[in-house]
C-alpha cells in the first residue's frame, strides 16, 4: 500500500510513521508537515507546507495513496470554540474534501480522542468540535472512514508529544504505563499498537467506523 500521513511529527503520527516504514507491504509513505523530519528512508517522501490551510497544496499530493492517516491535532486550552474549530474541523475537512475528489477509493483514518461527543450537543467544547468533525468525515464519500478515539497512550521508540504539558505528564507516568498496559491491555494503548491498528484497518477493515480504546487495542494486536 501507499500511505499519506498528516501530523507525523506528533506522538501518534510518529508511531504510525515508524510502523509504516517497518511494514513490508507499505511501498511508499508521504508525510505532510510544516517542517521537515530528521529522518531518511528510501520509501519516505516529505512535503513541507508552511501553511496547512493553503488549498493549492492539495494538487501536489500523490494520486495513488491507498490510505490517509490524519494525526494532526491541537490542544483546545485557551482557545475559543471558533478558533479550535478552525484548526480542527475546518482544516481537517478542507484536506479530506480535496482528497476524496482525488481518490474516493482511499481509506481515511482520523485520530480523534476518547470522550468525543457524536451528538455535538455536550458541554465539552473540544468534544463537540471533534464530534462534528467525525460526523462530517463519515459523509464525505470515502470508501472507508475509521475514527480512532484513543485515551491513555504509552509513547514507545522515542515518540514524544509536541505539547509540553503532555510531555511532562508522560515523563511522570512513564514507570506506571507499562504496568497499566499489562493489567489493562484493552484500556491503555501504545504508539506502536495505534500505528499497527491504522495499518490493519486498511488491510482488513473493521466492523464499525468509530474505534474506542478496546477496538484499537484488538485491531493493533
Amino acid at each position: 500500500m501507499n500511505v499519506l500521513i498528516f501530523g507525523a511529527s506528533g506522538m501518534v503520527g510518529q508511531g504510525v510513521l515508524r510502523e509504516s516504514l517497518a511494514a513490508p507491504d507499505v511501498e511508499s509513505v508521504t508525510v505532510v508537515g510544516r517542517s521537515p523530519l530528521a529522518l531518511e528512508n528510501p520509501r519516505l517522501h516529505q512535503q513541507i507546507w508552511p501553511d496547512l490551510m493553503a488549498e493549492e497544496r492539495i494538487a501536489t499530493l500523490p494520486d495513488n495513496a491507498d490510505a490517509c492517516f490524519f494525526c494532526l491535532g491541537v490542544s483546545s486550552a485557551g482557545m475559543t470554540e471558533a478558533q479550535y474549530s478552525r484548526l480542527t474541523y475546518d482544516l481537517t475537512l478542507d484536506i479530506a474534501s480535496a482528497l476524496v475528489k482525488k481518490n474516493p477509493a482511499m481509506t481515511f483514518i482520523y485520530v480523534s480522542g476518547a470522550g468525543t461527543d457524536s451528538s455535538e450537543q455536550g458541554k465539552s467544547m473540544w468534544a463537540r468540535v471533534k464530534g462534528r468533525t467525525e460526523n462530517a468525515l463519515l459523509k464525505l464519500g470515502f470508501a472507508n472512514v475509521f475514527l480512532l478515539r484513543p485515551g491513555v497512550i504509552q509513547p514507545l521508540h522515542g515518540a514524544q508529544s509536541k505539547t509540553r504539558s503532555y510531555r511532562i505528564l508522560y515523563t511522570v507516568m512513564a514507570p506506571l504505563l507499562p504496568l497499566l498496559r499489562k493489567g489493562f491491555p484493552d484500556s491503555v494503548l501504545s504508539t506502536q499498537i495505534i500505528g499497527n491498528a491504522m495499518l490493519n484497518a486498511v488491510r482488513q477493515g473493521y466492523p464499525k467506523a468509530i474505534l474506542e480504546t478496546a477496538d484499537i487495542a484488538r485491531l493493533g494486536r
